[in-house]
C-alpha cells in the first residue's frame, strides 16, 4: 500500500523541498498583475509571467511587501523611475520565498530595482512607437487640415482638472475678444484606467464629428509617473486615426509622449493650447487687416490714377469745345461780316437805290408812264409819278 500522509505533513515536506531548491534571497522578473494597497500599510500583490509573443499566463505567484517595507520602497520606486507602482509594469524584485502549510507559496519582497522598470518601459515604449510607424500611423492626424478658425472645440479632460479649468478661463479671456464654444467630454486622465476612459470620449466626439472643428486633449501638471498611460498603443492608435486634427496639452515640460507624436499638434500645456487656438484667430484678423489695406492702398492708387486721368479728360475736352467755340465765333464773326456787308443799308451807302413798284421790287417792265415808283435811298425815301418814259435800256442777265 502506497504510503499516507496527513496534509501537513506534505506541506511541510514542500517547504522543506522548496528551501532546500531555492536561495532564500533571489532577483525575479514578472509583471504586476494586481495590486492592492491595503489598509493595513501592507501591499499585496500578484506577480505573472507571461509567454513570450503572446498573453498566456505561463506563471503567477502571490507577493506582499509588509508595511515597514513598503513605506519605504513605494516612494523610493516612483522617484527613481518616474511612474507608479502600479498593475501593469514590468519589475525587477527582490524576494524571500516562503512556504506556509496555511497560506502556501508566498514571496515576501525585499526591494525593486527602479533601472530595471525604466528599461522595460522605454523597451516598451519603444515597440509602441515601432508598431505605429509599421502601421502607417504616425503621420496620419497630422496630415489633416486644421481650419483657419478652429471655434468648436471638443475638450476631453477631467471635468475636475485644474488644467482644464486654466484652458476655460484662458480661452474666453481672450483679449482680441474672440468667441469660442467648447465642450467637456470627461474622461480619466491619469492611471491604468486612463487611456480606456480617454478612447472611449474620442468615440463620443467622433459620433458628432461635424459639430466640432478640432479635439483638445488636456490636463494639468504632474508627476511623470502619472503620465505614463500617454505612452498607450490603444490610445495613440485612436489619436492617430481621429477624423478631426488634435492638439494635446498634457501638461509636461522636459519630453513628449506617444500620444503627442501621433496628435496633429503638440503643446506643452492646456494655457498653451488656448494661446494657440488664440493665435489662430488672431493671424487670420491681422491677414484680413493686412489684406484690407493693400485692398485700400490699391483702391486708392486706382481712384488716383483714375482722377488724373479724368482731369486731364477734362482738361483735353475743355480745350477742345473752347477751340471749337472759338471756332464757331470766328464763323459766325464772318457770317456777320458777310451780312453786314450784304444788308440793304450797306448797299444803299455805295449810292445804290432800291425801286419798287406797287410795293413790289421793280423791274424795267414795271415803270411806264403813270406808274407810281418808290425809291429807297441812303438818306431816305422818294416817291415820284412817272410821267413819260423815253429811252428803255434792258441789262444783260447773267
Amino acid at each position: 500500500m502506497e504510503e499516507k500522509m496527513t496534509l501537513l505533513d506534505l506541506q511541510e515536506r514542500i517547504k522543506r523541498g522548496i528551501e532546500d531548491a531555492v536561495p532564500s534571497v533571489v532577483w525575479v522578473t514578472a509583471e504586476i498583475g494586481e495590486l492592492n494597497n491595503h489598509y493595513s500599510g501592507h501591499c499585496y500583490l500578484d506577480l505573472i509571467d507571461y509567454k513570450q509573443g503572446n498573453r498566456g499566463v505561463v506563471a503567477k505567484a502571490r507577493g506582499v511587501i509588509w508595511g515597514s517595507t513598503f513605506r519605504v520602497l513605494k516612494p523610493y520606486f516612483e522617484t527613481t523611475a518616474g511612474v507608479p507602482l502600479a498593475k501593469g509594469i514590468n519589475v525587477l524584485v527582490k524576494v524571500q520565498v516562503s512556504f506556509s502549510p496555511i497560506y502556501g507559496l508566498a514571496l515576501n519582497i525585499l526591494d525593486i530595482d527602479p533601472s530595471y522598470t525604466v528599461g522595460e518601459l522605454e523597451l516598451k515604449r519603444q515597440q509602441t512607437i515601432a508598431r505605429l510607424k509599421e502601421e502607417g500611423c504616425m503621420d496620419m492626424n497630422s496630415q489633416l487640415q486644421l481650419p483657419a478658425l478652429p471655434r468648436r472645440i471638443a475638450v476631453v479632460s477631467s471635468r475636475t482638472a485644474a488644467g482644464y479649468r486654466d484652458f476655460v478661463k484662458q480661452l474666453q479671456g481672450n483679449e482680441g475678444g474672440f468667441r469660442f464654444t467648447v465642450e467637456l467630454f470627461h474622461a480619466q486622465m491619469q492611471g491604468e484606467e486612463a487611456p480606456a476612459s480617454v478612447v472611449a470620449a474620442l468615440e463620443q466626439i467622433a459620433l458628432r464629428e461635424d459639430e466640432f472643428d478640432v479635439a483638445v486633449i488636456i490636463r494639468g501638471g504632474g508627476a511623470a509617473m502619472d503620465l505614463v498611460c500617454f505612452d498607450d498603443y490603444n490610445m495613440a492608435v485612436n489619436i492617430a486615426q481621429f477624423p478631426l486634427p488634435v492638439i494635446t496639452g498634457i501638461g509636461h515640460d522636459h519630453d513628449f509622449h506617444i500620444a503627442d507624436m501621433v496628435a496633429h499638434t503638440w503643446l506643452k500645456t492646456p494655457t498653451a493650447v488656448a494661446d494657440f487656438l488664440v493665435e489662430a484667430f488672431a493671424s487670420q484678423e491681422q491677414f484680413i487687416m493686412h489684406l484690407f489695406q493693400r485692398i485700400s492702398l490699391t483702391l486708392a492708387h486706382k481712384i488716383s490714377v483714375e482722377r488724373q486721368r479724368l482731369t486731364r479728360l477734362h482738361d483735353r475736352v475743355q480745350r477742345s469745345v473752347a477751340q471749337k467755340i472759338e471756332g464757331e465765333r470766328r464763323k459766325l464773326d464772318m457770317f456777320q461780316m458777310r451780312m453786314d456787308a450784304a444788308s440793304p443799308a450797306k448797299i444803299l451807302g455805295k449810292g445804290f437805290a432800291i425801286v419798287s413798284v406797287g410795293g413790289k421790287r421793280a423791274s424795267v417792265g414795271d415803270i411806264v408812264s403813270g406808274s407810281v415808283v418808290r425809291v429807297q435811298l441812303a438818306d431816305g425815301t422818294v416817291e415820284f409819278v412817272v410821267g413819260e418814259v423815253n429811252n428803255i435800256i434792258v441789262g444783260k442777265k447773267n
